[in-house]
């Protein structure tokens, strides 16, 4: 059995793959732009799920309002330990919370039906004191998602769910530093 709190995710020796949904004008600039620009929001917190299907489940397979392109956010490992470090879990003291430059949550991870899983998923709150670092700094790259989370939800509409599964990015354990494991732990 899986621990209760593990990071999944798709990742080389310097990158880690993290998952956003956006409205088409928001993804379309910074596809065009090859990183995030306006209409992009440099003035709000910006969530990060190293879960692919989380993130499905959040964005109702890109069918949920403003969340109908889904982008695939490489960014350093460098960059996404860093935004770690600083990170106060929500469920920390209010004012802790309200100071940080970063939050972290663990949701229920999800199953490609949505179902609702016995173990956690991280999503990772990149705040305004942080986002220009992340967004010029830390990202590598921007690949569009949403032509293959559309076949994806077409082959498992159609009773094709094996089908589909093989259009998931692959995601495994995802090494933390052991300072950042107690850091990130609930109830620790």
């Amino acid at each position: 059995m899986a621990p209760q709190y593990q990071i999944r995710a798709d990742y080389d020796a310097d990158t880690i793959v993290v998952y956003q949904a956006y409205a088409p004008a928001i993804a379309d600039a910074a596809l065009r732009a090859g990183r995030f620009v306006a209409p992009f929001s440099f003035h709000r917190m910006t969530w990060i799920k190293p879960s692919f299907l989380w993130l499905m489940h959040r964005s109702n397979w890109a069918r949920k309002a403003g969340q109908e392109r889904v982008l695939a956010v490489r960014m350093t490992r460098r960059g996404w330990e860093e935004a770690l470090s600083q990170a106060v879990l929500t469920t920390a003291d209010p004012a802790a919370v309200a100071q940080a430059a970063v939050h972290v949550q663990w949701d229920p991870e999800r199953s490609s039906r949505g179902t609702a899983l016995n173990h956690y998923s991280i999503q990772v709150g990149i705040g305004r004191k942080l986002i220009r670092t992340f967004t010029d700094d830390w990202i590598v790259s921007l690949t569009d998602l949403t032509p293959q989370v559309r076949k994806a939800t077409v082959l498992t509409q159609t009773g094709h769910a094996a089908k589909a599964q093989r259009l998931f990015p692959a995601e495994r354990v995802y090494p933390l530093p052991r300072t950042l494991e107690s850091l990130l732990s609930p109830g620790r």
